[in-house]
């Protein structure tokens, strides 16, 4: 695999140590020799949850009459989903295609439900950007193909920036300066909400250097509470303590008012976010626009991504071959790639599709706009080498636990760190994973 990064190497024991925890099965493998292709035609059941997938399988099914997909709705991967495939593999009846998060994708190898598909996947890698294919590449095996990815950049109200005479920061410091003289003038107004998710504190942890997962020999490397952690926890800390952002609960009415209010003057965030503006922010459009991340040195060229997904082959598809086929078309085909972008709000993970009209685009949204030439920029400057843990879900419901609690005043962002770390751990071994030292 010519894309991998220096933690290529260190990952290629990752399929092993997940192993280990599954009483020895290889989870990443078919377990079987390589199926023969069907003689006869060919029907993929395919579980997901996000809109417009049903598009993309109308418009395979047109043009594939010997390969049918079937698309079924489950809830989306944390409220169930995910859970639903587990069990399904389990009894032996999993459909043969699943939207997976790459978050979620070491998971579902300890849990032995995906299918090594690079027999089927070759030639497939050098169609996508070099983050995502690392995102489904374990051990040497390919485990899905990638659909989309969440480079991150800065949304900003343009009418807030323009009332208070603020320049749009181009690093952490200016937004520093930023926050403070928005406060200055209006306490009302806060520079950014800070959110609990360690999805997107992951992204930033990433853009400023650091790594929460790694490989140390044969055993995991945790670093959640990292150098690179606690300097972006000590930042958010200093601008907390000093009542420059919010603290609402993300995803809760106060949130989302602060958004449609402009008292939320930004959000650091993901490329999905301009479908949430959009649809819970319609008052304010023509009011925002997107800027690079704020980078930690003056002309750097760090960005993070949060976010992103695969279209998994789930163990036991006796089609793997043609389950691979359709799901590299899916990510790739323009009129797929067209609806996903369209319909779903992806940014899509193939290069090509970064080409397209409808991801080069002025949105009307945001002013006209071509705000994907930001993401473009950033998408390109992600570290290719993150790698998440295998047991992401509790991971991260222990992140949102740690610092909820630290923003309501029990403890400090540093502290949480640290307790989230302790905790991740522990849960580590408690699963039987080895977990080097330090």
């Amino acid at each position: 695999m010519g894309k991998l990064s220096r933690k290529g190497a260190a990952a290629a024991l990752i399929v092993a140590s997940l192993a280990a925890a599954c009483g020895g099965e290889d989870a990443g493998s078919a377990g079987t020799p390589e199926r023969a292709a069907a003689s006869g035609p060919v029907t993929l059941e395919f579980w997901g949850w996000a809109p417009g997938y049903d598009k993309s399988v109308e418009l395979w099914n047109a043009s594939h009459p010997d390969v049918k997909v079937v698309f079924n709705t489950v809830p989306s991967g944390g409220k169930g989903g995910y859970q639903k495939m587990f069990s399904a593999v389990k009894a032996g009846n999993a459909p043969c295609l699943a939207q997976v998060g790459f978050e979620s994708v070491p998971t579902f190898l300890s849990e032995g439900a995906l299918e090594d598909v690079s027999a089927h996947a070759a030639g497939a890698e050098g169609k996508f950007s070099d983050f995502s294919w690392n995102q489904v590449v374990y051990g040497g095996k390919v485990v899905g193909i990638p659909v989309d990815v969440g480079p991150q950049a800065l949304f900003y109200r343009t009418d807030v920036f323009e009332k208070f005479e603020i320049d749009v920061p181009a690093t952490w410091d200016e937004y520093r300066a930023a926050a403070e003289k928005l406060h200055r003038a209006d306490p009302s107004y806060r520079i950014a909400n800070l959110s609990t998710e360690s999805y997107w504190f992951a992204g930033l942890v990433s853009q400023a250097g650091g790594t929460w997962f790694d490989i140390q020999g044969d055993s995991w490397k945790v670093g959640i509470d990292g150098e690179a952690s606690r300097k972006v926890a000590a930042y958010w800390q200093d601008l907390a303590d000093r009542d420059l952002v919010a603290t609402d609960a993300p995803w809760s009415p106060e949130w989302f008012k602060g958004l449609a209010s402009g008292k939320t003057a930004t959000v650091p965030g993901a490329v999905w976010m301009t479908g949430i503006l959009a649809e819970n922010a319609k008052d304010s459009k023509g009011k925002w626009a997107v800027a690079p991340m704020p980078q930690w040195q003056a002309g750097g060229a760090s960005f993070g991504n949060e976010g992103g997904s695969t279209t998994a082959v789930l163990k036991g598809c006796e089609h793997p071959r043609e389950a691979t086929e359709f799901a590299t078309w899916m990510s790739t085909d323009p009129a797929s790639l067209a609806n996903l972008i369209t319909v779903t709000g992806i940014y899509p993970a193939a290069t090509a599709g970064l080409e397209l009209p409808e991801a080069n685009q002025e949105v009307e949204f945001f002013g006209g706009q071509k705000i994907y030439d930001v993401f473009k920029a950033a998408a390109a400057a992600t570290d290719p080498g993150w790698k998440w843990g295998p047991i992401m879900t509790q991971t991260d419901a222990t992140f949102q636990d740690a610092f909820g609690k630290a923003l309501q005043g029990d403890g400090t962002l540093a502290e949480a760190l640290a307790a989230v770390q302790r905790k991740v751990v522990a849960d580590f071994t408690a699963k039987g994973l080895s977990v080097a030292a330090g």
